[in-house]
């Protein structure tokens, strides 16, 4: 497995992105950070919250990834699965510096790099 601190640089050093965090899916704390990701500290909510609704409309299977638009940015929060609870990789990505297909491209690559 790749350190925290490896792969969160890679992360912001990814076109576009300007902040990073790896957070525990079920409690929200954060295991490490870079650049200012303040929004991250809403994200393990806002995937529970969105899992638990999709739950109740019917749909099967695990969360995979979130995506919530603003004017200014996007808040890409990705779950991470290994041994026991999951983890959750949060990104900011500046919407007018980057194409999100390619940051959501870099970003899965970097999440395999944490469980490899």
């Amino acid at each position: 497995m790749a350190s925290l601190d490896t792969v969160l640089d890679g992360v912001v050093g990814t076109p576009g992105v300007t902040a990073a965090a790896l957070l525990d899916g079920v409690t929200g704390l954060s295991y490490a950070e870079r650049g200012e990701p303040g929004p991250a500290q809403d994200a393990q909510e806002t995937a529970h919250l969105v899992s638990t609704h999709l739950n109740r409309a019917g749909f099967t299977g695990e969360l995979e990834s979130i995506v919530v638009t603003t004017t200014a940015h996007h808040h890409v929060t990705t779950r991470v699965e290994r041994q026991g609870d999951p983890l959750l990789l949060f990104a900011l990505v500046d919407r007018h510096r980057t194409n999100i297909t390619w940051a959501l491209r870099d970003l899965a690559e970097h999440t395999g790099r944490l469980l490899a």
